[in-house]
């Protein structure tokens, strides 16, 4: 699974996997215990977590949660000893530590707290999802280069 199957829905606490979009809306099921059937429609403001960022003052101005998320994990391997119920200076530094260049006007401490829950909860659902994917690299065939490989990939548009 991928944080592109994973949304959040305003009005709604706790994460959700899309299971079905439909023309109307889409149809979700909770990611707890429950696994609880739910069905949004286009009024319900649905957020997949691989669109949302988190503002920096760098210069890209914000980083992908799904970039945060593994930060979190190779940092604390899934036990933060936060919860959302944390003191708001707990939070900022939490989040400080793992992202130094945030923008602390913008991110707002209700916005730490969701990052943290959120977290909380994916590590409970499933810990692969955060998990570092090794890059596969290429090994180069006897006979075969590089130039070769990518002379064939130019020529197939001809």
């Amino acid at each position: 699974m991928e944080l592109s199957e994973i949304a959040s829905v305003s009005g709604k606490s706790g994460l959700f996997r899309v299971v079905k979009p439909t023309r109307t809306g889409a149809i979700l099921e909770s990611l707890d215990e429950e696994k609880k059937k739910l069905v949004v429609g286009m009024q319900s403001k649905l957020s997949v977590l691989s669109d949302i960022s988190i503002y920096t003052v760098d210069g890209e101005g914000a980083i992908p949660l799904e970039e945060v998320f593994k930060k979190i994990h190779a940092e604390f391997n899934g036990d933060t000893g936060l919860t959302g119920a944390s003191g708001a200076d707990e939070l900022k530094s939490f989040l400080k530590f793992i992202l130094p260049n945030y923008d602390e006007e913008r991110v707002y401490v209700s916005d730490i707290k969701k990052v943290v829950n959120w977290y909380n909860q994916l590590v409970g659902f499933d810990p692969q999802i955060l998990e570092n994917k090794k890059e596969v690299t290429d090994v180069t065939k006897e006979g075969s280069t590089e130039e070769g490989a990518s002379g064939t990939e130019e020529n197939k548009g001809d």
